[in-house]
């Protein structure tokens, strides 16, 4: 039986299990999973970046308007910049099913 071309298997894997190149989650839809979400106050919000750069998911991007918001396809509900925003513009909201 033949794999499909990319797909590894445990004969490929290196002896001792070393990782030899670096994984990331850019490469699944991370968001699917989560149990919050992030919602905003805008009116709140200063547009000082800190949740972009506290995130590390690296999901949140400046819109339009100046504003940063999460892209929820990547984002897994950790919260961190909820915790970070210094005007609490940033809420966890439970993730509706």
């Amino acid at each position: 039986m033949t794999k499909p071309e990319g797909e590894m298997t445990w004969k490929d894997i290196e002896i001792g299990a070393i990782v030899t190149e670096p994984g990331s989650g850019s490469q699944y839809q991370t968001g699917t999973w989560r149990s919050q979400r992030p919602t905003y106050e805008f009116n709140r919000c200063i547009k000082c970046g800190i949740c972009a750069i506290f995130c590390p998911e690296g999901c949140i991007e400046e819109n339009e308007k100046g504003y940063f918001v999460a892209n929820l396809y990547w984002c897994k509900g950790c919260g961190i910049c909820a915790r970070e925003c210094p005007t609490k513009t940033i809420t966890m909201v439970d993730e509706e099913e």
